[in-house]
């Protein structure tokens, strides 16, 4: 008899065990589908004809036949690429100025904001009734505020300095804006790192940036990595202070995406062509940094 309840009970664990993983599974192949169906419309649609958007087709092959119209009214199809293209040039045009501008700031929100966050997590700071934490909290705090709020002081003040429609400019922006939470992803990064290692290096001669830059920069360079993948990213995506900062010379893949208008109204193959070939150099990015950027999330998770 109690063999027979102990099978039961042992059942009984097994089919909860699947259970739970079923429903685990489940909900992480939902979100997974959710998550992706952006990518695959955005994919999908530069592959199709007008009449094939207009009627909400989805499937290749099922619903529609793919198609390069999208591709070749921007001169990035197959038969195109050996003709000569006034919309791929300015294409290339702007993507040079995307990864110039994004990768300048994003380097530069790292290297500002690694060095104010170890500040934040070694030593203590008193301004007025702020301490470190309300510090901390300041820097966060500006991204609550719109962009729309900082239109009008930027549009004067760059046009005072002669800083419209340049590279120094649209770089300053964009470090500032992504500058808070590159402090906040490093100070919990510096966090992890025992302040005995720095005490030790202390003593066998070494000065406070001696040990910054040759003991704990090696140490939080995974996290250095990932905090410079999300501000590209960030950077790479921006389109309002591009919009408005800019004209003809330093204007970004964003702003050429949403120009994809016509008399006719939105061509929405041609803007998906230009959207896809715009994601693929941040999945280029993200798939030669993968291994950095799964060790800087993690870094913090275990102390």
């Amino acid at each position: 008899m109690a063999a027979i309840d102990f099978d039961k009970f042992a059942r009984r664990q097994r089919a909860r065990w699947w259970a739970m993983r079923f429903v685990v599974y489940g909900l992480l192949v939902t979100w997974a589908i959710v998550s992706l169906f952006p990518l695959f419309w955005t994919i999908s649609t530069s592959f199709k004809t007008a009449p094939d958007v207009m009627k909400g087709n989805i499937v290749p092959w099922y619903d529609f036949t793919p198609s390069w119209l999208g591709w070749r009214s921007l001169g990035l199809s197959p038969d195109a690429l050996t003709q000569t293209s006034t919309v791929r040039d300015e294409f290339m045009h702007r993507l040079w100025n995307s990864a110039l501008i994004s990768g300048t700031a994003s380097a530069l929100a790292v290297f500002l904001g690694s060095l104010a966050a170890y500040g934040l997590s070694r030593f203590s700071y008193k301004f007025g009734h702020m301490r470190n934490s309300d510090i901390s909290f300041f820097f966060l705090s500006q991204l609550i505020m719109p962009p729309v709020v900082l239109a009008l002081p930027f549009l004067v003040l760059y046009k005072q300095l002669a800083l419209l429609d340049t590279f120094g400019g649209l770089i300053a922006v964009y470090t500032l804006m992504v500058l808070p939470i590159v402090i906040w992803i490093m100070r919990d990064q510096f966090a992890t790192i025992p302040v005995e290692l720095e005490e030790a290096a202390l003593v066998d001669g070494l000065s406070i940036w001696g040990a910054f830059s040759r003991i704990i920069v090696p140490l939080v360079a995974p996290g250095m990595v990932a905090a410079f993948i999300l501000a590209l990213i960030l950077c790479w995506n921006e389109y309002f202070f591009a919009a408005l900062l800019t004209s003809t010379n330093t204007n970004t893949l964003p702003v050429m995406i949403a120009s994809q208008t016509g008399s006719q109204g939105i061509n929405w193959w041609s803007m998906a062509a230009l959207s896809t070939a715009g994601i693929l150099p941040l999945v280029f990015v993200g798939i030669l940094l993968e291994k950095h950027i799964i060790a800087g999330m993690t870094a913090g998770a275990v102390k």
